[in-house]
């Protein structure tokens, strides 16, 4: 028996390694040896096998690339070494200027150049420890990012293990998520066939398939990776960009073919005007060529700014233009409920594309261009795809454009946000133009925690008219579900339950889940904590909100705005009949919790970190999730991350899990 699972053992492995193979072949080498359907028996039968012998499934197997279930969210990660972004130049006398300052600090010396396309992309960072792949995660605001792992392992060009043998025992590889063209437009053209929102351009698409909770559907997004940064790096001797790139294709990274090493600026420029008049002809959207010093002991000595490395810089091709007629112009309704004007144009060639419309941003931006329907414009393509107005050329409009009162598609109410300055929104959270992102956040787990509701239920039951705002959630019924693709007994019985138990939550969590602007976790509980049923919710007015301390007064009004529409109080009163819970039970018995604010890391085993800070919120405490000196109080997990180290930093009395049962228990 021992040597038949040894055998399979052995099979299920090299059925792997080939699969690696030809991944790299493929993507890497863009030398496939088989074709895509010797490929896919290769995959069944591995995925046929770890499912008949689960104890030989493995994380970094080419199975594990979709997780086949919905995230949670994503955690925030911290970067080891920080992901620093460019400076730009426009021209090759600004190119001349950058080297000029570089020899200021390496004087004689001899400098050698990298240049690579500046692929108009996601940036990303991998992070590999002994040549597996740990973590992949966004580059957020430099330091800290979000932890896309699950979705960054379904693009087949990145590798969950390294090849060869010398590998580094930890590093962070830097690079582009990005969508080719192609792709691009196919998944456009099947958004539209589904009466979805198109995504404006191929780096949108690439942005928007990271973020995606689930995983199954960033699978079908086509997304491609190529990496060109090092980061933080352990375990292995690079002396220069240019080795590190020939190091990345050995280890079976996908590197950009068209990376060249020069010799002087000379030869950078010939590059970037080369590039300049090729890149239409690249299947991917190229904004400019990345120029980086090759050594990095002079790129050591050169130094960065707080936000740029001195060391490298960006050359951004020239913005094309053309003029055309403003025919109309009209507001769209985003998903968050802003209102943009929006300029169609008559159509005209710019940049080897047809423009037809063109966002105009926000009502300041339409006043500062005095743009009217009727006005011709110049128009460019800004980083080479997002069409956008310079300015007006000729005034032939005879009526200035009105700000609408009400919402172009519900009637709602249409707000300014102060603090903004610029945005004007429409606050109907029922409304049909925000109603899916609306409908997403109201079952997330934070707020009511409807498992398996996620981005793709939630997009088919708005397409098919099922849902019309968040009270129509607990009228589905198992008959409409099954309308629903890949919806059978099983799933539709899993769905409805978890809707009936949603019924459940405090008015806290309902509160949060309503998406009222502003409004985040901590001040739902506050009002909830405060007012305790929905109905004297309801009946408060701004300077009610005002008296309590952490309510500031654009929330305030945020508030009483959102609770005096008759929108919401015909919503209000539907969820009521639904049979939702409208009551927070606070206990008035102080304890050693009252008034603290709590910090969790790491993982809990006997609670989730949401079921613990509402332990800590219903023992009278505070969550906050982030450390400072006013935190009075960090629990630890398993695994625990950064705030740790800054707890101990700063004197934060620190417990782990068993202390805080402990504590719980005496309460």
């Amino acid at each position: 028996m021992k040597e038949d699972l040894d055998k399979i053992k052995k099979r299920i492995e090299d059925l792997r390694q080939r699969i690696r193979h030809h991944d790299y072949l493929y993507y890497v080498l863009s030398q496939p040896e088989i074709s895509d359907k010797e490929y896919d028996d290769l995959m069944r039968q591995l995925k046929e096998l770890e499912e008949r012998y689960p104890q030989f499934k493995s994380d970094d197997s080419p199975t594990a690339r979709v997780s086949g279930g919905v995230l949670e969210g994503f955690k925030t990660v911290e970067h080891k070494e920080k992901m620093l972004s460019l400076d730009n130049v426009y021209t090759f006398e600004e190119l001349s200027q950058w080297q000029e300052r570089i020899l200021k600090v390496l004087g004689k010396e001899k400098i050698e150049f990298v240049v690579e396309h500046k692929i108009d992309g996601v940036s990303a960072n991998l992070t590999y420890q002994k040549g597996r792949l740990m973590i992949g995660a966004t580059r957020g605001d430099g330091s800290l990012g979000e932890d896309v792992t699950q979705n960054i392992k379904t693009i087949r060009a990145i590798p969950l293990i390294l090849r060869g043998k010398k590998v580094p025992d930890f590093i962070e590889i830097r690079g582009e998520v990005y969508m080719e063209r192609k792709d691009f437009i196919s998944l456009n053209k099947e958004r539209e066939k589904l009466g979805e929102v198109l995504f404006a351009n191929p780096r949108n698409a690439a942005s928007g398939s990271l973020k995606l909770l689930d995983t199954s559907i960033v699978a079908q997004r086509k997304l491609n990776f190529f990496a060109h940064s090092l980061g933080a790096y352990e375990g292995v001797q690079i002396k220069s960009q240019w080795e590190f790139l020939t190091r990345l294709k050995e280890w079976g990274m996908r590197v950009n073919p068209y990376s060249c090493l020069c010799k002087n600026l000379k030869e950078v420029i010939a590059y970037c005007q080369q590039w300049q008049e090729k890149r239409e002809k690249i299947p991917y959207d190229v904004d400019g060529v990345v120029v980086k010093v090759n050594d990095l002991l002079q790129q050591k000595r050169l130094g960065t700014t707080l936000k740029s490395p001195r060391w490298a810089v960006a050359y951004k091709f020239p913005a094309q233009q053309a003029t055309t007629e403003v025919l109309k112009i009209k507001v769209n309704v985003g998903r968050t409920g802003v209102l943009t004007p929006v300029a169609e144009l008559k159509p005209v060639e710019c940049g080897g594309v047809i423009i037809r419309h063109v966002t105009l941003h926000n009502f300041e931006e339409m006043r500062r261009l005095n743009i009217k329907e009727g006005d011709r414009v110049l128009i460019e393509r800004a980083g080479d795809v997002i069409p956008k107005v310079v300015k007006v050329v000729e005034s032939k409009g005879k009526k200035a454009f009105s700000i609408p009162a009400v919402c172009p598609v519900c009637k709602g109410k249409v707000v300014k946000e102060k603090e903004e300055e610029v945005a004007y929104r429409c606050i109907n959270s029922s409304c049909p133009a925000q109603l899916e992102r609306g409908l997403l956040h109201f079952a997330s787990r934070q707020a009511m925690d409807i498992e398996g509701m996620g981005e793709a239920v939630v997009s088919q039951l708005v397409r098919l008219g099922l849902v019309h705002n968040f009270a129509d959630i607990y009228k589905l019924t198992a008959r409409e579900l099954a309308r629903l693709e890949l919806f059978k007994e099983k799933k539709i019985n899993n769905l409805l339950s978890a809707i009936q138990r949603s019924k459940q939550q405090p008015l806290s969590r309902l509160i949060y889940a309503l998406g009222i602007r502003h409004v985040g976790e901590k001040a739902a509980y506050v009002l909830a904590r405060e007012f305790k049923t929905m109905d004297s919710l309801i009946s408060k007015k701004k300077e009610d909100f005002d008296r309590i301390p952490e309510v500031g007064p654009i929330m305030a009004e945020s508030i009483a705005e959102y609770l005096s529409q008759p929108q919401t109080r015909r919503l209000i009163e539907e969820l009521r009949k639904a049979g939702l819970n409208f009551k927070e039970e606070v206990s008035e018995v102080k304890t050693g919790l009252t008034g603290k604010t709590v910090v969790f890391t790491g993982e809990l085993k006997n609670y989730t970190r949401l079921e613990a800070e509402d332990l800590v919120r219903r023992l009278g405490g505070n969550v906050s999730s982030s450390v400072s000196k006013n935190t009075d109080l960090v629990v630890l997990g398993e695994n625990p991350g950064s705030k740790y180290e800054k707890a101990k930093k700063l004197g934060i009395k620190i417990i782990n899990e068993e202390e805080f049962l402990n504590l719980i228990k005496e309460k």
